[in-house]
């Protein structure tokens, strides 16, 4: 068995379904031993979607998503990936090829200090040295992954630990000096000593056994506090993240806790679509009032970030609870007067339990002056919606989506301006049916995020929105999609510029400068790639063209709308900082 073949059966025992790659010859004894043992390897066509693609699986299973990659460039390309993935608290194992043990230091092909490259972007990084060590230190990468705040990990497999010993040893023997000096028989003794040591053991190593996650259980006493504090509170406020989602088995058991809890909710990030499209007490627009008017702010696995104006949008004699993974996240720029360290999701289902029955008669008032203000915006945005161009008002072509989208369905978002308008309109319909970037605010992780979802769910509909910036990260993935007969329904916000940038911009600095694109036939570009390309110009048409895009994907083809909008102002000063 060759460390490639021993690295799957370490995959394999994590249950592993799917690897994704981009190939090199540092790492394909791992894809062929991955394949030989029924896991599905992925190629794709830039490093990044790899681990974009394993973030997403990670998400929505809850089982750690696993990349591979070449050295060297192969490894540089996902950083922004990674970083991603460690800023959204995703279990991702990224396994990076590397040059030949002996040649590290010397200028071979692709040698660079990869370690120190992703040690401050990774949770733990690990470079193998030899084959005996694969099996118990990519079993490790999977533990330290998933476990406390979850995120990515990087194991570097050098080539020559990878590939059958007889394989190794020729390569040493062809680069062995022949001759009879010291010099030269100093460093065949050496060479031999190395291929010695590497696979010392190797016969005897085996898969270890699979190490139980240690879940961060909620102190009863602080269950019991928090309890007591939102029973007496009159207008609270439940703010749900990501993080409440970390083990998304248990997604369906959290939004039973929201509900017996009856607290009016707010959700974000992976939690969207946690209550289904129209649950009574998920509430959708006016979360800053809100907050700002609440007597109690409870938030479940969200620290007080931009997102939250640092903690600020909360009043100082509010009671803030908060539940969080992270010691620093619990406290960030916002102390709790009550924090629970321990996984948000379990903190929810128990006080769910322990708090009163019908607690939340006494919020009916509060409750209904929120879903007023719903009520209200939501007649805002239809009124947005009527505005007619030269094109397609983007709100408008919004709430066509939203009303096609099927409650098996999954949206991907990526992109400014468009998926901001989206996210005000396009309900998910289902827990973890709702993937984007999280709190790094990443372009480019569509596709991978596209792929990721369609394997995990393919049944469902995939429909991908992007804007038009952001869509020149994934249309080489379309080959991807096709190759893989992966039926995607991409819809591109095309209205020729960076909007959400030049918006702020021209108004602040008086020039668009880097901030226009052309109104280019992104379509084409599917079409000559073997996917369905369509282009949507006019309001009239819309209807029939979501309508044909979904006939195509659910025919095994992927699709993308080329679809060209108007400007507007609905996002107007929605830059932040």
């Amino acid at each position: 068995m060759n460390g490639g073949e021993n690295i799957a059966r370490v995959l394999q025992s994590h249950g592993v379904s799917f690897l994704f790659t981009l190939c090199g010859g540092h790492i394909s004894p791992i894809l062929k031993g991955a394949k030989d043992l029924g896991i599905r390897v992925v190629d794709v066509r830039h490093e990044a979607t790899a681990v974009f693609a394993a973030d997403a699986v990670a998400r929505i299973t809850g089982i750690p998503g696993v990349a591979a990659v070449t050295a060297g460039p192969g490894a540089t390309n996902t950083i922004t990936a990674v970083k991603n993935a460690q800023l959204a608290q995703s279990p991702v194992v990224l396994l990076g090829g590397a040059p030949a043990t002996v040649l590290k230091g010397r200028g071979a092909l692709q040698d660079i200090d990869q370690m120190a490259l992703f040690k401050p972007h990774v949770k733990w990084a690990r470079a193998v040295t030899r084959v005996r060590d694969l099996a118990p230190t990519l079993t490790k990468a999977f533990h330290i992954a998933s476990g406390g705040v979850p995120g990515p990990v990087f194991v570097e497999c050098p080539v020559d630990l990878l590939y059958d010993e007889s394989v190794v040893r020729e390569w040493y023997a062809a680069s062995t000096p022949q001759g009879k000096s010291l010099p030269d028989r100093a460093v065949r003794t050496y060479l031999n000593y190395q291929a010695g040591r590497l696979f010392a053991g190797a016969d005897s190593s085996d898969t270890e056994s699979v190490s139980e996650v240690r879940v961060m259980l909620p102190s009863p006493g602080v269950v019991t506090r928090a309890a007591n504090k939102i029973a007496a509170a009159s207008r609270p406020v439940l703010v749900v993240g990501s993080q409440a989602l970390v083990d998304a088995s248990h997604a369906t058991a959290v939004a039973a806790a929201i509900e017996r809890l009856g607290i009016p909710v707010y959700l974000s990030g992976m939690a969207r679509g946690l209550m289904g499209k129209s649950h009574p007490l998920h509430h959708r627009h006016q979360r800053t009032k809100a907050l700002r008017e609440a007597d109690l702010v409870m938030l479940a696995g969200v620290p007080s970030d931009f997102r939250l104006n640092y903690g600020q949008n909360v009043r100082r004699n509010a009671c803030l609870i908060s539940a969080n993974r992270s010691a620093i996240d619990l406290k960030r720029n916002r102390r709790p007067n009550i924090g629970a360290l321990a996984d948000a999701g379990l903190f929810l289902r128990a006080l769910a339990e322990t708090l009163k029955p019908d607690t939340s008669k006494h919020w009916e008032e509060w409750q209904e002056l929120l879903l007023d203000r719903d009520r209200t915006r939501e007649a805002e945005i239809e009124s947005n919606a009527a505005k007619s161009g030269e094109f397609i008002n983007p709100v408008n072509l919004c709430r066509s989506v939203d009303s096609q989208l099927p409650d098996s369905s999954v949206i991907v978002a990526d992109g400014g301006d468009f998926v901001g308008t989206a996210s005000y309109i396009v309900k998910p319909r289902k827990p973890l049916g709702w993937l984007d970037p999280g709190v790094f605010g990443t372009l480019g992780c569509g596709a991978g995020f596209a792929l990721g979802a369609s394997l995990c769910h393919p049944d469902d509909e995939i429909w991908a929105l992007f804007g038009d910036g952001s869509v020149g990260y994934a249309l080489a993935e379309f080959d991807t999609f096709v190759r893989h007969k992966i039926p995607v329904i991409a819809v591109v916000g095309n209205d020729a510029g960076w909007t959400q940038i030049a918006r702020e911009q021209v108004k602040m600095l008086h020039d668009d400068v880097g901030t226009v694109l052309a109104r280019s036939d992104y379509h084409e570009v599917v079409a000559a790639l073997g996917g369905r390309g369509l282009l949507l110009k006019h309001k009239k048409h819309t209807e029939a063209c979501l309508q044909d895009a979904r006939q195509a994907a659910s025919n095994g083809v992927p699709v993308l709308i080329n679809a060209w909008l108007d400007k507007t102002d609905f996002r107007e000063g929605s830059l932040s900082m």
